[in-house]
This record gives structure tokens, sequence and C-alpha cells, in this order.
């Protein structure tokens, strides 16, 4: 009975491990998975279109497939790299990724690494700073605009530092790549409309901490 119970353990266990990481038909390559290269692999003297280092470009589609290996992310440089408690990359300073960032990436390529993008339905009623415009800024932004790489002055890592952008009327310009404005995020196309319509009716609505 015992021997039998470890056997039901044992292999209780292995289920759980092989199904920990399911599909997720949320996860798109425009909104999950591009932002985390971009922000976290992309800025100077990395994986960025004018540098190219180690021979990656890490700001479109076509640059990060020729690290991934479709369906086989045990195979595919762009995850084994960032995986583990001591990943080789991102480089220092910059901090490793998220386990949620690392998670995405492997469930991505187990999808077959698909070019995949608004995969759910535009939401802008939802324009909150916490819940909808906040992520957006972490997603893309922070890898240039941190405390420790606070691009063109501004560090995005706060609220305060958010609204600083806003209020030297720079955030929302630069997101609609709007003539007299550096288009951002850096390196690579704009965010998507929604995206953009959530943040423009935040500031419109006097940019609340909500």
């Amino acid at each position: 009975m015992k021997k039998q119970f470890i056997v039901l353990l044992a292999t209780s266990v292995l289920l759980t491990t092989c199904t920990k990481d399911l599909y997720n038909p949320d996860i798109c390559f425009q909104e999950t998975i591009l932002p985390i290269f971009v922000n976290n692999c992309a800025q100077s003297n990395c994986h960025n279109p004018s540098e190219h280092k180690a021979g990656y470009d890490l700001t479109t589609y076509d640059g990060i497939m020729k690290g991934v290996k479709p369906k086989h992310p045990l195979l595919s440089d762009c995850y084994t790299k960032v995986k583990g408690n001591n990943p080789s990359m991102p480089v220092k300073p910059y901090p490793n990724l998220s386990a949620r960032q690392v998670t995405d990436i492997k469930v991505w390529i187990d999808m077959g690494a698909p070019n995949t993008s608004n995969c759910k339905s535009c939401d802008t009623s939802n324009f909150t700073f916490s819940g909808r415009v906040n992520p957006i800024i972490q997603n893309w932004c922070v890898g240039c605009h941190s405390s420790t790489n606070a691009g063109g002055g501004y560090d995005l890592t706060t609220y305060s530092g958010v609204v600083n952008s806003v209020t030297n009327v720079r955030l929302l310009g630069t997101l609609e790549h709007l003539s007299g404005f550096s288009p951002m995020p850096k390196n690579t196309g704009a965010i998507n409309s929604c995206d953009v319509a959530a943040v423009r009716k935040w500031i419109q609505s006097g940019y609340p901490n909500n």
C-alpha cells in the first residue's frame, strides 16, 4: 500500500509539473510577447535594430524568431537564456524577467510562436491608472524609463513619474507618434490603438491615481 501511494504521489507531481503552463489564448505576440523583449532586451548596446548584439534584433517578430524553435521552448534561446534563478539575460544592471513573463514566453513558444495580435476585444471603458494605464507603461516603457535608466529624464516606474510625463505634454504625443515627438516605444512600431485610447481617456479625465 505504501509503495502504491508513493507511485500515485509521484504521478500526481509529474502531471502537475507537465500541465502547469497551459495554452492561453489571451497570449498575443504583439500585446504580450513583443513588449517583454522590447522593454527588457532592446536597450542601448543590446538587441536593438542598430546594434543587433549577438546577431539578434529583438524588436520584431522575425528577429525574435531567430531565437525560437516553435513548440520547443527548451531548444529556444529566447526562452532558455531568460529562465531560471540565474539567467544570462537580461544582462546586469537590468533586472531579470518576472516569473509571469518567463511563463508567457514558454507558453507562447509551446503554442507554436504565432504572430498574433488583438486577441482580446477592445475595452476602453476601463482607463484607471492601476488597472489599465500603468500595466501599459510597465509593459512598454520602463526598460528605458526607470530610476536607474531614466531616458529623457523620465522615470515611469511611479505614478508621479508618469504624471510628470503627462504634464510636460510628452506621454500621449510619443505614444501617438505625433510630429515633433520622439515615437515610443523606441525601436518598434506604435502600441495598439485600443491601449492608446485608454491612455488618452485617462489623461482627459485628469489623470487620477485610481
